[in-house]
C-alpha cells in the first residue's frame, strides 16, 4: 500500500506530550566502535607532524544549559524545516538509526536540519488508520564553525551518529555532531574539519571527488573516491590530511589503453557481510567495466571471529591441498594475510568468549593488491561471454552491490536508463601483484600507519576467464575449488537488463540507486522521471526455481517531466520501522518533503481518486433523505368501520354524538399532527432550500455567460479554423515541392555506417570528456608534486611521508618531469588528432546528406 502523506494529527497538550514508539535500531556491534587515539609516541616522530598537528582538537566553549519546550508531533511534510526552505538545491539527507533522527541539508542556511522522528502506530489508538511518520517542532540546526566555501552536494552519517560527511564536487569536511563550539536557541554551532585539503585543490579546478562513503565495519572510516583514478581510505580518529591506505588504479596498462572512458572511475560499493566479499571494494567505470579490490580492511576496526575463523578453515581445506602451483601459492598469500591481520588466529585460546576480532595494520612489503577484473559476464543459456548486441549504450552513471542469500548481487545504472543486473558467478577471492613493493610509512617503533600502493589489472584474467562456462559449475566440486584460487577474478551472470523508458537526452539520464533495509532483492532507482522500485524474484544460487521471472518494476512516484537529465531528488532515505515496514523519505530539489511506506512484501498501487464516478441513486438518497421517511410516506390511515352501522346513527342522539367525537379524534391524531409536523420540517430546512436555489441561481447566471462568451467566440474560432485550413494547404503544397528535392531519394544508412555513426556518437559522448578529465587530473597532479616546498619537507609540497625527497636532490627527478611532459603532450596531440578526425568526418556526411 502507498501512502503519500501521514494523516494530520491534533498536537500533543503541552504538559503531557505522547510517548514517542520509535523503530528499533541494530545494536552497535564492536566492529563499529571508534579508534583509540594514537599514543604520543606516534605524534613526536617526524613524519606524523601533520597528523599531530591535525588531531589536536580545540577545547570547545561552554555554552549555557538550554531550555527544552514540550516537542508537538507533526507530519514530516508539514515540518517548517522544509517548508521554509526558499532556495533551490540539493545537499542530500541522512538517518540516524539509533537516535531516530534525520538529517537534511539547507543550502539557503548553509547548515543541516538534526528532525526526530518517531513512527506512530495509528491501529493501537484508532481502528482502519496506517502507520504515520512524525516530526518534532522544533527541530536542530547543526552549523559549521566557519563558512564552507563550497556548494554541499551529499551529507553522509557514520554509524555511531557522531560525525557527518559534507561533501561537495571538489571539497570534503567532517562535521563533529557532538563537539559544539557554542549555542543559540536551536542554533548549535558544531566543530568543522576539511579532509585531504592538500590532495584536493581549492580553486575547484582537476581533481574531482566522485563518490564519500563510510565503511560498513567502522565508525571512523570512510572512503573517498577521485577523478584521478584514485581510491583512498581515511581515518577519521588519526589523521584526515593523509589518508590511511591509498589505492593507485591501473584498469589498463599503460600503452594498451583503446577507450578513455575504461580508465575514468564513476562510483564504489562496498562488499557485505559474505566470506571475502567484507574484505572487498567494487569499482565501476564510466565503460561499464568492474573491478575488485581484495583485500581492503581499515585498520583497528572489528570483525566477527566466526566468520574470520570460516575463510581461514576454507583456505586450508581446499588451497593448501590443491595439486595446482598457483593454487597452493595463492592460498599461503591469503593465509599469511589473515594470519598478520587477525593474529587470533595462531593463538588457539580457550576463552570462548571473545566474539570479534579486531584487524591489525598490515600489508605484505613485497606485492601489492590486484585491481581484479574487469569482471566478464556470460550467459547462462550458451554459456559464452556476452556479445555488444545485450550491452547498455551510453555511460555507467551509478552503482550499488547487495547480498541476497547466497548471491552478491551487482547493480550498474547507465545514463540511457537501463539497469545492468549481474550476480557474481564464483566468490571472491583475494589477489595480489608477486614483485610489485608497496610503500609503507611507519614510525619509530615500527609499526605501520599509512599505506599507499598501485593496483595493476591482471592481463591474463580476461583471456583465462573466456574459457569459463557457467554450466560447469557445481559440476565437478574440486575442479570449482581450484578455479577459485588459481588467482583469476569471477564472472558475472547477467540476470537482466531492465529498460525504464525514460526520454531521450543528449547528456543521459541522471540515475541513482539505493538499497530496502528489510528486504535485500529490493532496491530503488531515482530519476528525473520520479521513483521506480525493481524487485529481483530469480538468483542462481538463493531461487534457482525462479528462472523464467523476470524483475518486477514499479512506480513509485512520476513526475510527470521529459527532462530527466537533472536530478529529481536532493535527499532520499529508506526507514525500517518496529512494524515491518519501510518508509521512503524523500526531499526534492524545491524543497519538498513526501513520504512513502512500503508494507512488506506488498507491491505500490497507484493512488486512484474519481470523483465523477458518483451514481445517480446515491446522489438522490443523500438529497431526498434530509426529510424523513414517515413524512414522505404520509400518515396512517384510520380503521374505519363499516358504512351501514353509521347510517343507522342521528346526530342529535347520544350514540351519534359520542361517534361523531370519536372520529374527530382520530381525525385529529392522524391528520393534524402529520400536518403540523411537516410544517415544523418544512420550516426548519427553509434556509437549505433557500441557500441551494440561491446556489442554482449562480449556477444559471454563470452558464449563461458562458454560453454568452461561446457565442462572441464562435466568429473568432471560425476564423482561426479557416486560417488553419489555409495553413494546412500551404503545407500540403511545401510537402509536395520537398519531395522534388534531390536529398528526398537518398538511401537509408546501412548497417555499417550506422554502426560508425553510433561510434562516432559514443566517441564525443563519453570518449572527449574521459579525456578532458584525464588531462585536468593529470594537470593538477603534476602542479601538486612540482609546487616548490613551504616547509622544507614533505608536508609542504602535499606529498606523502614516503616520497619526501632525499637531501641534495630535487623534487622530482628530471626523468620523472620529461616523462610526465610527454605523456601530457601526447595526450593533447591525441585530442587533437581525434578533433580533426571528427571534423573531417562530419564534413563528409554533411556532404553526403546534400548529394
Amino acid at each position: 500500500m502507498t501512502r503519500i502523506t501521514a494523516p494530520e494529527l491534533s498536537p500533543s497538550p503541552p504538559d503531557s506530550p505522547p510517548p514517542a514508539r520509535r523503530s528499533p535500531a541494530p545494536a552497535t556491534p564492536p566492529s563499529r566502535r571508534r579508534r583509540p587515539s594514537p599514543s604520543p609516541s606516534l605524534a613526536l616522530t617526524p613524519s606524523s607532524a601533520s597528523t599531530s598537528t591535525t588531531s589536536s582538537r580545540p577545547r570547545p566553549r561552554p555554552s549555557p544549559k538550554r531550555t527544552y519546550s514540550p516537542a508537538q508531533w507533526v507530519p514530516v511534510s508539514s515540518h517548517p524545516a522544509f517548508a521554509l526552505r526558499g532556495a533551490l538545491g540539493g545537499g542530500g539527507a541522512a538517518w540516524d538509526a539509533a537516535g531516530s533522527r534525520l538529517y537534511v541539508w539547507d543550502p539557503s542556511a548553509r547548515g543541516a536540519h538534526r528532525v526526530s522522528v518517531r513512527i506512530r502506530d495509528a491501529e493501537a489508538e484508532r481502528d482502519g488508520e496506517e502507520v504515520a511518520v512524525e516530526a518534532a517542532v522544533p527541530s536542530e540546526m547543526l552549523m559549521p564553525e566557519t563558512d564552507l566555501g563550497y556548494e554541499v552536494t551529499h551529507i553522509s552519517l557514520n554509524t555511531d551518529g557522531s560525525s557527518l560527511l559534507l561533501a561537495g564536487s571538489h571539497n570534503i569536511n567532517v562535521l563533529y555532531v557532538h563537539e559544539r563550539v557554542s549555542e543559540d536557541g536551536d542554533t548549535i554551532i558544531c566543530r568543522t574539519a576539511p579532509v585531504a585539503s592538500q590532495i584536493l585543490p581549492t580553486n575547484n579546478n582537476g581533481i574531482k571527488v566522485l563518490q564519500t562513503s563510510w565503511h560498513p565495519f567502522s565508525s571512523s572510516h570512510f572512503g573517498v573516491l577521485t577523478s584521478d583514478a584514485v581510491f583512498r581510505l581515511f581515518d577519521l580518529s588519526f589523521d584526515l590530511e593523509q589518508p590511511e591506505q591509498e589505492f593507485y588504479l591501473q584498469p589498463i596498462l599503460p600503452g594498451r589503453c583503446q577507450n578513455a572512458s575504461s580508465i575514468c572511475p564513476v562510483a564504489f560499493s562496498y562488499g557485505s557481510d559474505h566470506l571475502w566479499d567484507r574484505f572487498s571494494v567494487f569499482i565501476l567505470f564510466s565503460d561499464g567495466s568492474i573491478f575488485v579490490l581484495c583485500p581492503v580492511v581499515p585498520f583497528g576496526c572489528d570483525y566477527s571471529k566466526k566468520h574470520i575463523e570460516e575463510i581461514y578453515e576454507d583456505v586450508n581445506t581446499f588451497g593448501l591441498k590443491s595439486s595446482n602451483p598457483n593454487v597452493v601459492t595463492n592460498s599461503h598469500l591469503a593465509i599469511a594475510w589473515l594470519e598478520a591481520t587477525f593474529p587470533e588466529l595462531l593463538r588457539q585460546s580457550a576463552d570462548s568468549s571473545t566474539l570479534m576480532s579486531r584487524a591489525r595494520a598490515y600489508a605484505p612489503v613485497d606485492d601489492s593488491l590486484t585491481l581484479q577484473g574487469p569482471l566478464c559476464r556470460v550467459c547462462e543459456e550458451n554459456n559464452e561471454l556476452e556479445g555488444k548486441s545485450s550491452s547498455c549504450e551510453g555511460k555507467a552513471v551509478g552503482f550499488v552491490y547487495s547480498s541476497v542469500g547466497k548471491d552478491s548481487v551487482l547493480v550498474t545504472a547507465w545514463g540511457s536508463g537501463q539497469l545492468q543486473i549481474d550476480a557474481l558467478a564464483d566468490e571472491i577471492q583475494p589477489q595480489w601483484s608477486i614483485g610489485v613493493p608497496t610503500r609503507l610509512n611507519v614510525d619509530s617503533h615500527g609499526r605501520i600507519k599509512s599505506v599507499a600502493m598501485i593496483c595493476d589489472s591482471n592481463p591474463q584474467d580476461s583471456s583465462a576467464l573466456r574459457s569459463h562456462r557457467s554450466s560447469s559449475m557445481g559440476s565437478n566440486a574440486k575442479s570449482n575449488t581450484e578455479a577459485v584460487w588459481m588467482g583469476h577474478s569471477p564472472p558475472l551472470l547477467r540476470l537482466s537488463i531492465v529498460d525504464l523508458a525514460l526520454p531521450k537526452t543528449s547528456n543521459g539520464s541522471s540515475l541513482s540507486l539505493f538499497l530496502d533495509p528489510l528486504v535485500p532483492e529490493r532496491f530503488y532507482c531515482a530519476h528525473g522521471g520520479g521513483l521506480d522500485m525493481v524487485t529481483l524474484h530469480f538468483l542462481p544460487f538463493s531461487y534457482p526455481e525462479m528462472a523464467s521471472t523476470p524483475p518486477s518494476v514499479h512506480p513509485v512516484l512520476t513526475t510527470g517531466n521529459s527532462d530527466t537529465s537533472s536530478p529529481f531528488l536532493s535527499g532520499f532515505v529508506a526507514i525500517a520501522d518496529a512494524y515491518g515496514h519501510v518508509q521512503l523519505v524523500g526531499i526534492t530539489y524545491t524543497g519538498e518533503c513526501f513520504v512513502v511506506e512500503m508494507k512488506g512484501w506488498k507491491e505500490p498501487t497507484p493512488l486512484q481518486l474519481d470523483i465523477c464516478s458518483k451514481d445517480i441513486k446515491d446522489v438522490e438518497s443523500s438529497t431526498t433523505g434530509m426529510i424523513s421517511k414517515e413524512l414522505l410516506a404520509g400518515p396512517d390511515p384510520p380503521i374505519l368501520p363499516s358504512s351501514t352501522s353509521l347510517r343507522s346513527l342521528t346526530p342529535d342522539s347520544i350514540e351519534g354524538k359520542s361517534t361523531l367525537h370519536h372520529y374527530i379524534k382520530v381525525f385529529h391524531e392522524h391528520y393534524v399532527e402529520y400536518g403540523h409536523k411537516v410544517f415544523i420540517e418544512l420550516k426548519e430546512h427553509e434556509d437549505y432550500v433557500k441557500t441551494e436555489i440561491e446556489d442554482k441561481q449562480k449556477r444559471l447566471q454563470a452558464v449563461k455567460q458562458s454560453l454568452l462568451s461561446i457565442e462572441a467566440k464562435d466568429e473568432e474560432i471560425n476564423r482561426r479554423v479557416e486560417r488553419a485550413s489555409k495553413v494546412y494547404d500551404l503545407l500540403e503544397k511545401r510537402i509536395e515541392s520537398f519531395k522534388m528535392l534531390p536529398a528526398a531519394n537518398k538511401k537509408p544508412l546501412s548497417q555499417a555506417e550506422l554502426e560508425f555513426k553510433s561510434q562516432l556518437d559514443r566517441f564525443a559522448d563519453v570518449e572527449l570528456d574521459a579525456l578532458r578529465t584525464s588531462i585536468a587530473a593529470l594537470s593538477t597532479r603534476m602542479k601538486r608534486f612540482t609546487q616548490p616546498s613551504l616547509g622544507g619537507g614533505a608536508t609542504g609540497t602535499g606529498m606523502a611521508p614516503w616520497q619526501a625527497p632525499k637531501a641534495g636532490r630535487g623534487h622530482v627527478s628530471e626523468s620523472q618531469m620529461s616523462l610526465m611532459k610527454s605523456s601530457l603532450e601526447r595526450l593533447s596531440l591525441l585530442n587533437e588528432e581525434n578533433n580533426q578526425k571528427l571534423r573531417v568526418i562530419e564534413t563528409e556526411l554533411k556532404n553526403k546528406e546534400q548529394q
